[in-house]
């Protein structure tokens, strides 16, 4: 069985933009997720908006959705996408906030990276806004959980 080719390497092994311009226009729709764990008293206060900084879901969710707009200048090699759809659902858990967003387009390279980007910047504004409660909370757990359309078709973590 032969290696996979990494398609943003050229020949020499130099980085690149890949050419999408042959690809067909598809409906495409990619799902991450990036989870905060905290204290329970954090998530609590996170969940009822009493945190010293204000009302952190919204922020983050805002946060999430502009984030995933700048992705192709925040990723050096992403294309840019005009985005259909984005929503960030937080959830508070226990110890912990998931966070998942899920990025829709109708163009010819996939969202997997918009969905990322959206998740994990909604995280880090959640840690933003906690740490001068809990310096020690961690992000983790980010990863794409689905993903829709294109060549390569329909994938799911689940």
């Amino acid at each position: 069985m032969t290696e996979p080719r990494l398609t943003h390497l050229r020949g020499d092994g130099s980085a690149h933009m890949v050419d999408v311009t042959d690809k067909a226009v598809t409906r495409r729709t990619a799902s991450a997720q990036a989870v905060l764990v905290t204290r329970i008293d954090v998530v609590d206060a996170i969940a009822d908006g009493s945190l010293p900084k204000g009302e952190a879901i919204g922020t983050a969710r805002i946060a999430g959705i502009m984030a995933a707009k700048q992705t192709s200048t925040l990723i050096p090699l992403c294309h840019p996408l005009p985005l259909t759809k984005l929503d960030v659902d937080i959830t508070p858990e226990g110890d912990r906030v998931r966070i998942v967003a899920t990025v829709t387009t109708k163009g010819v390279t996939g969202v997997e990276m918009e969905a990322l980007t959206a998740a994990t910047v909604s995280a880090l504004t959640l840690y933003d806004m906690i740490k001068a409660v809990d310096n020690r909370a961690v992000v983790t757990d980010v990863m794409v959980l689905a993903k829709a359309g294109g060549k390569s078709g329909d994938w799911s973590r689940e």
